[in-house]
């Protein structure tokens, strides 16, 4: 039996709660709860869920708002990405709530659950964003939530997946670009030449290694559900063959550091030494351009498999949510609407090197100049790569895909645990979490 978490047990008494319409939530002073649409002018708080890092765009954005909206001042709180789960939280307890707030599909359920969020599907169907959303972020959002068809937040933006490559080694190797699976093995082991310290590859063994594993285990095994009925696919035996091959490449194609790699090792080791590919995101392109200079590497989303068939798992879809505790709904509904449509999310998409989630956005010269987003954005719209949603909406999901099971997979790496056996517990812990999910609802 899995060991029940804060985070479980939050949602679960908040959740409730919710279904029997309690006026607080989760909280004694109905900190979630009541709000109205008030005057549609006013001030509004924004909390921006990456605060320093995005706080240049934003600000930009709201002036450009606020000079539209002159009857409307908007609050600016900066919060670090890595706190601000816990700043939410610490807020639907005890009140101090923002009227508008980021919010990524990675913990989208946990506010759904505490009853924290308005509903927006409404809104957007009756307003100047209907039809101008990109529907592989609607509907991550709307399964992150895991209200059906309801969405609890405007998608603004997604990092897709992508394998960086070294264009200057792949042409000394006589290599075409790995845009299959088969490609990329073959390419993995050209490209190491372990005594003068050269590798095809770089595997995150650290922090975060879970979504990395994942996405390479579908993707070659071309299973497009996360869930089989009432079970997980992860440990299906395609996923299990899948899994053994692609940590077969460490220590033989990979640096042995790689076992402790969280993301920025694993950046800086690509963007220093002599390796062929990495799999990251786009978020990684300045620091790539910086180091190797144009040129001399780019990316391609999620090889294919046999017949052409890409797949790859979801990747957190950012947004921004409206909260029930306002007061001022109707303006912050307006900045909403106003950050969403076609030139903000343009502009903020551009300066954050993401995907545009208004398609018109998309449809601008900066991404269609851009290789590297125009690859990333049509491999999601095109119809060429399927997505496996992975299970956001599960209140364990955080502490099943990262601490929970990381030290494992590290074992596995380094030969002391099994694929199968690795993936046969994880699925375990899937298991018991949807049932208690799907009981508690």
């Amino acid at each position: 039996m899995t060991t029940t978490t804060p985070l479980r047990a939050a949602a679960a008494v908040c959740l409730a709660g919710a279904l029997t319409l309690t006026a607080a939530a989760c909280g004694d002073d109905g900190s979630t709860g009541g709000g109205s649409e008030g005057k549609g002018a006013g001030s509004i708080t924004f909390w921006d869920n990456n605060g320093g890092v995005r706080t240049p765009v934003w600000k930009e954005i709201i002036a450009d708002f606020e000079k539209a909206h002159p009857d409307i001042d908007v609050e600016y709180v900066p919060i670090p990405i890595n706190d601000v789960q816990s700043k939410y939280d610490t807020a639907i307890a005890g009140g101090g709530l923002p009227d508008v707030g980021g919010v990524t599909t990675s913990y989208l359920a946990n506010m759904v659950a505490q009853d924290a969020l308005e509903p927006v599907g409404g809104r957007i169907e009756d307003g100047g964003l209907k039809g101008v959303l990109a529907e592989s972020m609607t509907e991550s959002v709307r399964a992150a939530g895991g209200r059906g068809e309801e969405m609890y937040s405007v998608p603004t933006s997604a990092n897709n997946g992508t394998l960086w490559y070294r264009t200057d080694l792949f042409e000394d190797a006589g290599l075409a670009p790995p845009t299959t699976w088969d490609a990329f093995y073959a390419a993995a082991e050209k490209l190491t030449d372990k005594e003068n310290n050269a590798f095809g590859y770089t595997i995150r063994g650290g922090e975060g290694s879970i979504a990395q594993a994942l996405d390479a285990m579908y993707g070659q095994s071309g299973i497009t559900g996360f869930w089989d009925g009432e079970e997980t696919t992860v440990n299906a035996p395609e996923n299990v063959a899948a899994l053994e091959k692609y940590v077969g490449l460490y220590g033989e194609v990979t640096p042995e550091a790689d076992v402790n790699n969280d993301f920025v090792k694993m950046v800086a080791q690509f963007d220093n030494g002599d390796i062929g590919m990495l799999s990251h995101n786009l978020g990684s392109y300045q620091d790539h351009l910086k180091a190797l200079g144009e040129g001399s590497f780019a990316g391609l989303p999620q090889p294919t498999g046999p017949g052409g068939k890409r797949v790859q798992v979801s990747n957190p879809v950012d947004g921004l949510g409206l909260f029930k505790s306002s007061g001022n709904k109707g303006a912050a509904w307006k900045f909403i609407e106003f950050a969403a449509a076609h030139e903000a999310n343009s502009t903020w998409n551009e300066a954050a090197a993401q995907i545009p989630a208004n398609t018109e956005a998309a449809g601008d010269p900066w991404v269609r100049e851009s290789a590297r987003d125009n690859a990333a954005f049509a491999s999601l719209t095109d119809g060429s790569t399927e997505i496996v949603q992975l299970p956001y909406y599960l209140p364990d999901w955080n502490d099943i895909s990262k601490t929970g099971n990381e030290p494992a997979f590290q074992k596995v790496l380094l030969g002391e645990m099994s694929a199968k056996e690795f993936l046969d517990g994880m699925a375990d812990q899937l298991n018991e979490a949807r049932a208690e999910w799907q009981e508690q609802k």
